[in-house]
C-alpha cells in the first residue's frame, strides 16, 4: 500500500529534508514499514532491522534478533550506514500473555538496540519511541477523557513506563533527545502482520458477504455506541518524521491520532454501503473463535481472485476486534499538544477507512466487492 501525501489532511505539516542516517527496528511490522517508507520517500538515508526478511522493502533492510545482544552489537558495527545513525525509529515489539513478561522481553529489546548503537559509536541525536492508550488504562475498561499527555502514570506496571524510563535516562546520559508518540487503532497495512484493525474489518466482510450474510458489528451493544479514535498509519509516519528534528519535539510526550472522533454505530451501516452488503443489527461474538473455521470461505476468495496469499492464521489478528468492539468506554485522547507544537496533518477517519478498504481491493489483499 503506497503513501499518499496528496490525501486531503496530509501534508499539511511540512516535513525536514534529509539530516542524518535513520534506522528503523521493527521495520517488518505496521508502524515500522510506513515510518522508514515515508523517511526513505522524503530522501533521507534509511536502514532497517527485523526477524523477517523484507525482499521488496524500499530501505536497506538487515534481518536480525534484537534479543540476541551479541550479533546485533556485531551488525551495527560492522555495517556501513547502520553505525552511522543518527535517527532512531523504535517499532519493535514482542508479545507476551503478561505484564512482568512484556516489561522483561520488550525492555530487553530497546537496550539492546541502544547498547549497540553505544559500542558502534552512533552519532545518534534522537530517538522515537511508540506507545499508545495503554498508557491512560484503555486495556483496563473506563479510563478518564479525553486523555492529555500530562495525566498521571497508571500505578500498575507497564512496558511503555520501563521503555520510557529507560529512554530518558540513557538520553541524559547519552546527549540525545527523544520523542514518545502515542497513536490509538493504527489503521495500514504491512504483508504479514495481523495486528491490523483494517483487516479485521475488510476481511470479516468479505468472509460475510461471500457467505451471504449481512454485515453485523461483532461486538457489544455498549461498544457499538462508544466514541473511539484511529490514527492512519501514514499520518503516523510523517508524525514521525517530524518529531525526529523538530526542536518542539524533544523530550515530549504526544498523542497522535486522525483529529476526529465516531462511534462504530456510524461506521458499519457505511461500511456495509460501501461493501455491497445489507447491514443488520449488532450481534456479540468472538472473532477469535468464530473466524478460523472459515478459512477454507478466504483461501476459495485467494483463488477466485488472485489474492495475496498470506497464510489465513498470519492475515488477521482477530483478538484486535475482539478487544476493540468488546470496549464499553470512550477511548478519546487529546491531540491539543502535538498541534500546538507544530504537527498539523488531520484526517476524516470515514473517508480514509473507505479510501484504505479500495486500496485494499486494488493491491489484491481484499476481494473486489462488486464482484
Amino acid at each position: 500500500m503506497t503513501l499518499n501525501d496528496n490525501t486531503p489532511g496530509l501534508g499539511l505539516t511540512e516535513l525536514p529534508d534529509p539530516d542524518g542516517t535513520v534506522l528503523v527496528v521493527g521495520d517488518a511490522g505496521l508502524i515500522g514499514s510506513y515510518a522508514a517508507r515515508q523517511y526513505a520517500r522524503q530522501g533521507w538515508p534509511v536502514h532497517g532491522i527485523s526477524r523477517r526478511e523484507l525482499p521488496d522493502a524500499e530501505w536497506t533492510h538487515h534481518s536480525a534478533d534484537l534479543l540476541d545482544a551479541a550479533a546485533l552489537s556485531d551488525l551495527i558495527s560492522t555495517t556501513d550506514g547502520l553505525r552511522d545513525t543518527t535517527h532512531l525509529v523504535f517499532g519493535a515489539y514482542v508479545e507476551k500473555p503478561s505484564d512482568p513478561e512484556l516489561i522483561e522481553v520488550n525492555d530487553a529489546l530497546l537496550r539492546n538496540t541502544l547498547d549497540a548503537l553505544q559500542a558502534a559509536g552512533a552519532p545518534l541525536r534522537h530517538v522515537t519511541l511508540y506507545q499508545g492508550g495503554k498508557a491512560y488504562g484503555h486495556h483496563l475498561g473506563f479510563f478518564n477523557t479525553p486523555a492529555k499527555e500530562s495525566d498521571p502514570r497508571l500505578i500498575a506496571p507497564h512496558f511503555y513506563s520501563t521503555q520510557e524510563d529507560i529512554l530518558r535516562a540513557r538520553a541524559s546520559e547519552g546527549g540525545f533527545a527523544f520523542t514518545a508518540l502515542r497513536p490509538e487503532g493504527v489503521t495500514g497495512y504491512a504483508t504479514g502482520n495481523p495486528m491490523n484493525l483494517l483487516l479485521v474489518i475488510g476481511v470479516y466482510a468479505a468472509i460475510s458477504r461471500e457467505l451471504g450474510l449481512p454485515l453485523r458489528f461483532p461486538g457489544t451493544r455498549a461498544a457499538y455506541e462508544v466514541l473511539y479514535q484511529t490514527t492512519d498509519a501514514e499520518l503516523l509516519a510523517r508524525a514521525t518524521v517530524w518529531a525526529g528534528s523538530s526542536g518542539q519535539a524533544a523530550n515530549e510526550i504526544f498523542n497522535v491520532n486522525n483529529g476526529d472522533q465516531f462511534r462504530w454505530a456510524q461506521l458499519w451501516p457505511r461500511f456495509a454501503q460501501h461493501f455491497g452488503m445489507d447491514y443488520a443489527p449488532p450481534q456479540q461474538m468472538s472473532l477469535a473463535e468464530a473466524m478460523p473455521q472459515h478459512a477454507a470461505v478466504w483461501e476459495r476468495l485467494v483463488e477466485r481472485h488472485g489474492l495475496v496469499d498470506t497464510p489465513f492464521d498470519r492475515l488477521v489478528g482477530w483478538g484486535v476486534g475482539d478487544f476493540l468492539f468488546h470496549h464499553e468506554a470512550d477511548n478519546i485522547t487529546s491531540t491539543v499538544k502535538v498541534r500546538q507544537a507544530g504537527f498539523a496533518d488531520a484526517l476524516d477517519t470515514e473517508t480514509r477507512l473507505l479510501q484504505l478498504f479500495d486500496r485494499l481491493v486494488e493491491d489484491k489483499v481484499l476481494p473486489p466487492f462488486d464482484a
